[in-house]
């Protein structure tokens, strides 16, 4: 029976990546597909696979589909109202000159969090090419840093949908999720910075050597719009307001939620100030209030009509997310109620590897074949969750963590993100593409894993 389990998940395995790399078929479908075919050889009833999809399905979105919905209108409502650039500008000035490459990462680290990255650096990327004239820094330095600056946060710290829908699945605590995210992605920083400084020039006269085109010369003409921009923009303190408040209630609940642990006192749980702050902190709850007021902050006078349709193209965005997640879900339910789950963690545990790397592996694989870091994570969630709930001594915000972090590895020519950067920036020739983008998500990737490991030898 064990074999027939692990040969049903890993024909699975195959035949999700099979159907996602080659076929015209949807990485949704694709899951389903899979959660099917390992359900129905692992020995369940076809009744019982129905129902562990759906479930499944249904438990995932249950707990963080109503936030990814509410942080994308959100991340839509930060874009529209300017709220965005306004932090990047405070931020240029707060860092100040001759740091602008750290200005950029910050900007991007920040910016991530509620907005996607492929927006972001397309509303940002004005700001690349004023810096570049007026301090005559590297355009691709300054590209290189803003981009993995955006890279960092979207891929590891919620309430970015990827992450949030990762914390789902492995059913973790959000602002735990948050903390370490921001914890293990801090050296991912000042890896791009050290590259961006490094590559960026050497690459602007590769390209110059290489094709001709003077990318430098190509930025000095900058419209002036970007600074007459800045007049019209909300203050710092309303465009930071709607992302620092639900972070703020989420770790509040945190902290409530930790201290009745350690309390070992149940009628703690039952007092006023207990209650209130795990209702506001609730993530469903805390990224709602955000979102309200985000809508009555940055778009003050702007008609009903207009401000509705800026967060219904939020959700546009977000559907396939959404589905994406719930069907990871349903993959994940159905090797818990298989059993292949319990049988795949009896054999891990007794490998000479931390178990955290389980997650991180399948992830970065994903990642590396098909492209999708949003994908890449939540597959690896789903398959790694119930192998890893089944053992012992697994730090689970960890573990999810892992599968965020995978998902950074080698961004190239399947990853959309890698596209936008290039042609925003301007550069054409394919090892000069890679050099660009796919070098340094892969130190990012390999920082964090390193960070990674460490934290989960002191804490694990």
């Amino acid at each position: 029976m064990e074999f027939q389990l692990i040969a049903g998940l890993a024909f699975a395995i195959f035949l999700l990546i099979f159907l996602v790399v080659k076929t015209k078929v949807h990485a949704i479908i694709a899951l389903v597909i899979a959660a099917s075919v390992s359900g129905l050889i692992g020995g369940m009833m076809p009744a019982e696979v129905i129902t562990s999809i759906t479930t499944g399905f249904g438990r995932t979105l249950s707990t963080i589909g109503l936030v990814i919905g509410f942080g994308v209108m959100m991340g839509r409502i930060l874009e529209v109202s300017g709220a965005a650039e306004q932090m990047a500008y405070s931020l240029i000035r707060w860092v100040g000159k001759k740091r602008e490459d750290w200005a950029m990462v910050l900007t991007g680290y920040i910016v991530s969090i509620p907005i996607f990255c492929d927006s972001a650096f397309v509303i940002l990327s004005p700001l690349v090419k004023a810096l570049a004239r007026s301090s005559g820094k590297s355009v691709l330095t300054l590209g290189i840093a803003l981009a993995g600056g955006l890279m960092l946060t979207h891929h590891a710290v919620p309430p970015t949908p990827g992450p949030l829908g990762v914390a789902g699945i492995f059913d973790v605590d959000l602002g735990l999720m948050i903390l370490w995210g921001v914890v293990f992605t801090i050296p991912g920083m000042a890896v791009i910075v050290f590259y961006a400084r490094y590559m960026g020039p050497r690459l602007e006269k590769m390209i110059l050597d290489d094709t001709g085109e003077d990318l430098a010369a190509a930025y000095r003409q900058f419209d002036s719009a970007a600074g007459a921009r800045q007049k019209v923009l909300p203050s710092l303190g309303l465009s930071v307001l709607p992302l620092v408040l639900p972070i703020a209630l989420i770790f509040l609940n945190t902290i409530a939620t930790t201290v009745v642990k350690a309390s070992d006192d149940p009628e703690l749980a039952n007092t006023l100030i207990v209650q209130a702050m795990s209702f506001f902190g609730n993530p469903v709850i805390a990224v709602a209030m955000g979102l309200l007021v985000a809508i009555y902050t940055l778009l003050p006078g702007r008609p009903r009509e207009e401000v509705l349709g800026y967060m219904e193209q939020g959700v546009e965005s977000a559907g396939i997310i959404l589905l994406v997640t719930g069907a990871g879900g349903a993959l994940g339910s159905v090797l818990r109620d298989s059993g292949a789950g319990d049988v795949i963690g009896q054999s891990v545990a007794g490998l000479a590897i931390p178990a955290v790397l389980i997650p991180f592996v399948i992830s970065s694989l994903v990642r590396l074949i098909q492209g999708s870091g949003t994908v890449a994570m939540i597959t690896g969630a789903s398959i790694s969750a119930p192998i890893l709930m089944g053992m012992p001594d697994v730090n689970m915000v960890f573990a999810a963590q892992a599968a965020a972090i995978g998902s950074m590895v080698f961004g190239y020519f399947n990853d959309s993100y890698f596209w936008v950067i290039n042609r925003m920036l301007g550069v054409k020739n394919a090892k000069h593409q890679m050099l660009l983008w796919s070098v340094p998500t892969t130190l990012a990737w390999g920082s964090s894993l390193a960070m990674l490991l460490i934290c989960n030898a002191l804490f694990g």
